[in-house]
């Protein structure tokens, strides 16, 4: 079923929010998935336009296709707990056992599952993947206190501790120059890998209370990054080590959770402290946020991860109100 949201206006207290001009909401549509209570998310389109997505509570990987609505869902090993996945050029599907110690790779063709095991007693969770320019795949290990390293071709899985104890390494990106930076959830603290030394580099955040959860990479190689504590939007320049900071729309009630970035170098999140979940949209080059969206119908609960499809300038996103969604970062464009 497909649900379809487009506001012709906000009210004017979210307006009053926000300085400059009046935000604009841009056009939502929601499928409702048809397995209760399963937790979709995290959703990545493939080169076939079908968007992939994993069941947390469910234990499954599926797709749906947009214009049909169709779903279909493939059964993978119980208590996996998939997190998060993401597809490759050939469409293969690769997700995170966050359960089961393990990164799956799923043959849509076949149905079948290739496993490859964390090493033993060391990353026990796997937590969000992401491929570099290599194609290979980088991921965070939450609890376990790792980052890692897939190489596809080999299976190879390296490991890296990460310096800080107890540093809860959550989302992670990859910069131009094709080295991974993460979220350290657990601290003040954002995280980056030289890729050639495998070595691991901290940048501290001024404010002792801040805890980025999610981050995103814009074209210009600037850090962004919700801070879930205080509900701030934060920008890291990586060559001077300078923090700004903007309070989100709804201040400290906000809890940035899910983030994405558009071709335009905007930086688009979520405020999941609120209910319904608000889409709010931040452009970099005035310094304001132009876009504030509620996610409904469904209100979405909590969204956790968000995805950027170039070709269409589509955001899509999973709901604990089980529904995938998407955003259009072009409105007046025609949609199917």
């Amino acid at each position: 079923m497909k649900l379809l949201l487009l506001l012709s206006a906000i009210p004017a207290a979210l307006c009053a929010q926000t300085s400059g001009p009046a935000v604009q909401p841009t056009e939502i549509t929601e499928w409702k998935v048809p397995w209760e209570g399963t937790r979709p998310r995290d959703p990545y389109v493939a080169p076939d336009g079908k968007v992939w997505f994993v069941g947390q509570e469910g234990n499954y990987v599926a797709f749906l296709e947009p214009r049909s609505g169709i779903f279909k869902r493939f059964e993978i090993d119980p208590g996996t707990y998939p997190h998060n996945l993401v597809v490759d050029q050939r469409g293969q599907v690769w997700y995170a056992g966050n359960r089961n110690a393990m990164i799956g790779r799923l043959d849509p063709a076949t149905g079948n599952i290739t496993r490859f095991p964390m090493p033993e007693g060391t990353a026990e969770d796997p937590h969000t993947l992401v491929f570099d320019h290599d194609g290979n795949i980088w991921f965070t290990a939450q609890q376990s206190n790792y980052v890692g390293k897939l190489t596809v071709g080999t299976g190879k899985i390296q490991l890296i501790a990460v310096p800080t104890e107890r540093a809860r390494p959550y989302g992670i990106k990859i910069d131009s120059k094709n080295r991974p930076w993460f979220n350290e959830f657990g601290t003040n603290k954002i995280g980056m890998v030289n890729p050639a030394t495998m070595q691991i580099r901290e940048f501290q955040l001024p404010n002792a209370r801040t805890n980025d959860r999610r981050i995103q990479i814009t074209p210009d190689d600037i850090v962004w990054y919700g801070d879930y504590t205080r509900g701030y939007l934060g920008r890291l320049d990586p060559v001077t080590g300078e923090v700004q900071e903007w309070a989100a729309p709804s201040g400290a009630r906000s809890l940035p959770y899910g983030m994405a970035s558009d071709a335009q170098g905007r930086v688009w999140f979520v405020e999941t402290g609120v209910q319904p979940n608000q889409l709010v949209g931040f452009d970099p080059a005035t310094h304001q946020f132009f876009s504030i969206t509620p996610i409904l119908p469904s209100g979405g609960g909590t969204v956790r991860h968000m995805y950027y499809h170039p070709p269409t300038g589509d955001i899509w996103f999973g709901t604990d109100a089980n529904t995938i969604g998407r955003a259009s970062t072009k409105p007046g464009r025609p949609r199917t």
